[in-house]
């Protein structure tokens, strides 16, 4: 890049990169969709060693000033051009480019079922390797990326509405600071992949087992009233509070732009809903970037 190049962009400090990436049949294309609804510039599968000069390009551009630029880097890459995206990340943050990496990924089955239902062909299967095969090696193939992502977002139980909704959420220009998230869901369906921290709130007492209960959700009144009346569930909304209240703030000083909260119960319905719902309703009093999902529960 030459010198006259390198000075324009160190003057640009206001730009907003955001790569997104992520296996196939992970909702990319969805992802880039959301950011162009939110104002990005959007490029699909360009070479990583081309990003900077993409963003040097809009960046001369004086009939429309592009401020905000996404770019979706995948497998499609060649091996080469993926092992540099890291140095290319650093150059770039050098130059007061702020970028940021969504990293989009599935469950291995969910993966096999999405693409046997579009009948689409993987991008790494051929005559060689299998579906399964394909999806597996994959997953090493992005692993360096995965690694440097400001936020993974599990989108197996996650349909399309849902996830623009989160990538809104999370990008938006009105929203300020870290972008904190509870989410509840049910231990018996898996741990969300995504999830910095996981609360285990299978020992507080269980509506299930009580038959006028059973069909009721956590944002139920009668559901509400039964796990109140055990002390235990206030302790732990209490402890989980004052611990995130301590320690999410020195995330955030330390350039952390996501955190997710991850509360579990057995089956994801009442329990862990009602603990989220407590505990982003805290939160929300102190936080602007506050938000709550159930991924049990029908949108």
């Amino acid at each position: 890049m030459h010198e006259n190049n390198q000075a324009l962009l160190i003057e640009k400090d206001d730009i907003n990169l955001v790569i997104v990436s992520g296996r196939s049949g992970s909702g990319k294309t969805t992802a880039l969709q959301a950011l162009e609804d939110l104002g990005y510039y959007c490029v699909d599968n360009l070479p990583a060693k081309l990003i900077p000069d993409l963003v040097n390009s809009l960046l001369q551009e004086t009939q429309r000033k592009v401020k905000l630029i996404s770019v979706g880097v995948d497998a499609r890459n060649l091996p080469s051009q993926l092992l540099s995206l890291s140095a290319v990340i650093d150059s770039l943050k050098a130059l007061h480019i702020s970028t940021k990496i969504i990293f989009l990924d599935s469950n291995d089955t969910t993966l096999m079922q999405r693409f046997s239902t579009t009948r689409r062909k993987h991008p790494l299967s051929d005559s060689e390797h299998s579906l399964a095969e394909a999806i597996g090696e994959e997953r090493q193939l992005l692993q360096g990326i995965s690694r440097r992502a400001d936020l993974i977002i599990d989108t197996s139980q996650l349909n399309i509405h849902q996830l623009r909704e989160l990538i809104k959420n999370n990008l938006s220009k009105e929203d300020k600071g870290l972008s904190l998230l509870f989410l509840s869901f049910g231990f018996k369906k898996g741990v969300p992949i995504d999830a910095d921290f996981v609360y285990d709130v299978r020992c507080l007492p269980n509506p299930y087992w009580h038959n006028e209960l059973r069909d009721k959700t956590g944002q139920d009144t009668d559901i509400i009233d039964f796990l109140e009346k055990d002390e235990l569930t206030g302790k732990m909304i209490n402890q989980i509070d004052c611990f995130l209240n301590e320690w999410v703030p020195h995330f955030e000083t330390s350039n952390r732009a996501y955190l997710t909260v991850a509360i579990g119960c057995t089956g994801g319905q009442h329990r862990s809903v009602y603990v989220a719902e407590q505990l982003k309703q805290r939160f929300q009093s102190r936080r602007r970037n506050t938000h709550l999902r159930h991924r049990e529960l029908a949108p």
